[in-house]
């Protein structure tokens, strides 16, 4: 089996989760910059092929009423480009609440808000995997 990579997309930071090899178990990996689109998606490239990802799932933030905002259409389009230039699926899954509960998973840890910044993001996308996990059988090759 190969590992699932969750992406908590952001304008200036990028989160990023991943699976164990089984697809049982979600835990945050890092944050990294988001500079460029090709810059990232050399990144993603990278890591795809040192950790056998095999589908990457992107948050999308919709809003409370499930309406496209600005965000929304802007990771909807990051998705879109994605999926066009690696060669394993990229699919989208709904984010909404992630990062209110990231926010407050990290303080019930003690974390002081300089500290949950540099932990935030990567922390949003392995709740997006978590929850993508809970609603997905796992991928079988």
């Amino acid at each position: 089996m190969s590992r699932l990579l969750a992406i908590d997309y952001g304008e200036k930071r990028i989160g990023l989760a991943m699976t164990d090899p089984m697809q049982i178990f979600a835990k945050p990996y890092t944050m990294i910059s988001n500079v460029s689109f090709d810059e990232t998606a050399d990144q993603l490239e990278k890591l795809i092929s040192e950790k056998s990802i095999g589908r990457i799932i992107v948050g999308i933030p919709w809003s409370l009423d499930g309406n496209i905002t600005v965000k929304t259409q802007e990771t909807l389009d990051f998705l879109d480009r994605l999926a066009s230039r690696l060669e394993i699926p990229v699919v989208g899954s709904d984010e909404r609440y992630t990062t209110s509960e990231a926010n407050e998973l990290l303080k019930e840890m003690g974390y002081d808000w300089k500290k949950s910044r540099t932990m935030i993001d990567s922390l949003s996308a392995c709740l997006i995997l978590k929850r993508y996990l809970e609603t997905h059988p796992r991928e079988t090759e």
